[in-house]
């Protein structure tokens, strides 16, 4: 009798390691690839109605005193990094250093032996939002931010739905990694 079984009728509600691995690879992997294809499509939708709608440095209150649409330019890393700093190929330099962790991510989620869906979600998110800004540098040399959340006179980073989906998916795998279930044995 598999070892699963016995720890079945011993009391062990755990699910057996055949039943966490129900979904097949290649469903799972057209799931993920169908939520990196949104999120590409949706952050280009949006920033392409706030470049034809919203002229720059424009903005429009949606929550007065905390939230409002405001169109920007980031010509920086992420969080505004290196946004007013001016130097030769700087375009170029800031699509293929986006270009190189895109690549490294995608080569880590290859190489991940993770079956968790909260890692496989994060990661999914990561390099969907990589690839929404990235079309963005490639195409116009800055990236297209808008959402502008502020409180009183502190003004949080502009950011768009690809910063969205890399600031939840770095959180997913955050804590998918520091979940403490995981770890633990269940041959004990």
């Amino acid at each position: 009798m598999p070892v699963e079984h016995e720890q079945e009728r011993d009391g062990d509600t755990r699910p057996s390691a055949s039943s966490t691995q129900a979904v097949k690879p290649s469903h799972r992997m057209a799931v993920l690839g169908s939520l990196v294809a949104t999120l590409v499509v949706f952050d280009q939708a949006t920033k392409a109605i706030v470049r034809a709608t919203l002229p720059l440095y424009d903005s429009v209150i949606v929550i007065p005193g905390f939230l409002s649409l405001t169109h920007v330019r980031n010509t920086g890393a992420a969080f505004g990094f290196l946004n007013g700093v001016q130097f030769p190929f700087k375009a170029a330099v800031m699509t293929l250093i986006s270009l190189v962790a895109l690549v490294g991510i995608i080569l880590y989620g290859i190489r991940a032996t993770t079956n968790q869906p909260v890692s496989q979600m994060g990661l999914a998110l990561v390099v969907g939002g990589a690839i929404g800004n990235l079309i963005d540098r490639m195409t116009a040399g800055h990236v297209v931010d808008f959402v502008d959340v502020y409180w009183r006179g502190w003004h949080f980073w502009a950011f768009n739905a690809a910063d969205a989906g890399i600031s939840i998916g770095a959180a997913l795998l955050i804590i998918d990694m520091i979940r403490v279930d995981r770890h633990v044995s269940t041959t004990a």
